[in-house]
């Protein structure tokens, strides 16, 4: 029986707009996402979205609500315990040359997130060439910058750094919304091999409910900062019960 990896119970998250007004960017929110699962996040702009994933990743705190990784509620714990956890989830982007030190070549980058489980620079220098491999690029590319490669190429390194340490749980922040069509099938076929090759888990955050019916086993619809519909992805986009739900399919279908 599969176990949770990320667990996110009743999360919670207020703002205060210009003017003094208070609005919930999320609201009673619960999800799950189980080891080697592939889970979906699915809504329009401000339905939550990018708020659940900077909760996720700590770079702000909930009001209320937890989030558990592998057992550990990240609201809580600090320091090393805290830095630990996050060495098993990652993060890819939607723009993936800013989430590159231009200054860096992409190999320099991809070494510096090997640097905690490798200390060996030859070893380092290898595990480099293997990583871009894996993602389908050649030794060559580790010599490049951001600026010097196609979007695509630069999401694919993004991909080879975030695999680097082996994590259980790879979060998609719209990460193939920025490239053409073409491309996108290519990252999402690559993000599918990873996946089948290591048990990784996903959760899988897009606008593109057509996209997120390719990929993921199940799909969480936001609205309002809520969920109003979740289940399996086949289930939904077949037999969808919410309004809302049916809106985002019909303007798939009318594109």
């Amino acid at each position: 029986m599969s176990v949770p990896v990320l667990e996110l119970e009743h999360i919670t998250k207020t703002f205060r707009e210009r003017g003094g007004k208070r609005f919930k960017a999320l609201d009673d929110l619960s999800a799950v996402v189980l080891e080697g699962e592939c889970v979906g996040i699915v809504g329009e702009s401000g339905c939550g979205k990018s708020t659940l994933a900077r909760i996720i990743t700590r770079l702000i705190l909930p009001d209320s609500g937890s989030v558990r990784f592998c057992g550990t509620d990240l609201v809580t714990i600090k320091g090393s315990r805290l830095r630990s956890a996050y060495r098993n989830m990652k993060m890819i982007f939607q723009e993936p040359r800013s989430s590159f030190d231009p200054r860096l070549t992409l190999g320099e980058s991809i070494g510096d997130a090997l640097k905690p489980v490798m200390g060996s620079s030859r070893d380092r220098k290898d595990k480099i060439e293997e990583l871009l491999a894996v993602v389908g690029l050649d030794r060559r590319f580790a010599s490049f910058y951001p600026m010097q490669v196609s979007g695509g190429e630069c999401q694919r390194a993004a991909i080879a750094r975030a695999i680097a340490q082996k994590p259980k749980l790879l979060i998609c922040d719209e990460a193939t919304s920025a490239l053409d069509v073409s491309v996108q099938a290519q990252v999402i076929e690559l993000l599918g091999r990873i996946r089948r090759e290591t048990g990784i888990s996903y959760l899988f955050i897009s606008h593109d409910l057509a996209l997120v019916s390719s990929f993921c086993d199940r799909t969480y619809v936001l609205y309002g900062g809520k969920v109003v519909e979740e289940g399996p992805t086949r289930q939904i986009i077949n037999h969808p019960k919410e309004e809302y739900t049916k809106k985002l399919l019909a303007s798939v279908l009318t594109v």
